[in-house]
Parts: C-alpha cells; structure tokens; sequence
C-alpha cells in the first residue's frame, strides 16, 4: 500500500510541474495590445513610482512592437493603479524609447 501511495505522489508531482510549465507558456503567449506579458513586466519598473528606474532595453524593444494607441487606451484607467503603474510615467516611456508617440495619447 505505501508503493501505491509513493507512486501516486510522483505522478501527482509530475501533473503538477507540467501543468505549472503549460501556464507559464500560456501567459508568456497572451499580448496586449500587440505586446507580450514578458514585455510588460520588462517595462514594470519604469513606470513603478517613487523612484521609477530607466526603460531597459527589453522594455523598449517589446514596445517597439507594441500598439501605442491602444496602450494609451488605458491611460484613465482605473486597472494602471491598481498594478502599480503611474499612468503619467507609463506615457513617458515611448519618448524615453526614442519612439514616436501619438499626439492623442
């Protein structure tokens, strides 16, 4: 009986370490408005007050590829705040990039 229940907790560790990898790619697949959920924790802690750190080169690659105008959809959102992201250093960041901003945004 204790061989059976060894074997059950090996098989249950196993589901349970490729079910946590099948997540991970699932999550690392999502996009937001053209931009992958690494490249939006790549971009985190430039737009994380106080003391916001410089775009890494990550970030500003991921929002190279991204849809500006979609992304400043969110600019009144009440979703920005609640992650922890300053929307006003979220606007900042295209300029920071040296990448073109919408005149709306």
């Amino acid at each position: 009986m204790e061989r059976v229940q060894k074997l059950f907790l090996v098989i249950a560790v196993l589901l349970a370490v490729i079910s946590s990898n099948r997540l991970l790619q699932l999550s690392n697949a999502q996009t937001i408005c053209n931009m992958p959920v690494a490249g939006l924790m790549a971009c985190k802690p430039a737009v994380t007050p106080p003391n916001p750190a410089a775009p890494t080169s990550d970030c500003c690659s991921a929002l190279s590829h991204a849809d500006i105008r979609c992304l400043c959809s969110y600019k009144n959102s009440k979703l920005l705040p609640s992650l922890g992201i300053d929307p006003n250093l979220a606007i900042q960041l295209p300029a920071k990039c040296k990448l073109p901003h919408p005149a709306n945004c």
